[in-house]
């Protein structure tokens, strides 16, 4: 079954907040100089809500605070394009806080090396908001 991609009416106030908050805790587990791309957040939070994409994960970063529950920032520049380039209009902020983290960059630095950066939450560990299982890398 093939998620949904609208997140509004059809769907519902109560279900747009339970997807926006599946997308900000998986986000806010992304360790240091690791990233996800906008397509891999949605694939995962779609394994359980079955809905939204790509561009419904870009949309609930750009509705968010910044910040997590408790008040930490989220790190929403650690969510990239499949590209691995940063947004354009962020493009370097994004990349002098990545470099800064040690993420790996391609050679001329332009973008992430997403083959040596890109993070994949453990699929056994609890994924729902507040979880705290263990993670993998690549």
């Amino acid at each position: 079954m093939q998620p949904s991609h609208d997140l509004g009416a059809s769907t519902g106030t109560a279900d747009a907040a339970e997807y926006a908050a599946a997308v900000l805790a998986l986000v806010g587990r992304i360790p240091t100089a690791r990233v996800m791309t906008y397509g891999l957040v949605a694939e995962i939070v779609g394994e359980t809500l079955h809905r939204g994409g790509p561009r419904q994960v870009g949309r609930v970063l750009r509705e968010s605070s910044g910040v997590d529950d408790d008040g930490a920032p989220l790190p929403w520049w650690r969510v990239l394009a499949a590209s691995g380039y940063p947004p354009a209009h962020k493009r370097e902020e994004v990349l002098r806080t990545l470099r800064a983290e040690g993420c790996p960059l391609s050679a001329d630095g332009r973008r992430v090396d997403l083959r040596r950066a890109v993070w994949f939450p453990d699929p056994d560990a609890d994924t729902a908001p507040g979880g705290s299982g263990p993670d993998r890398h690549p």
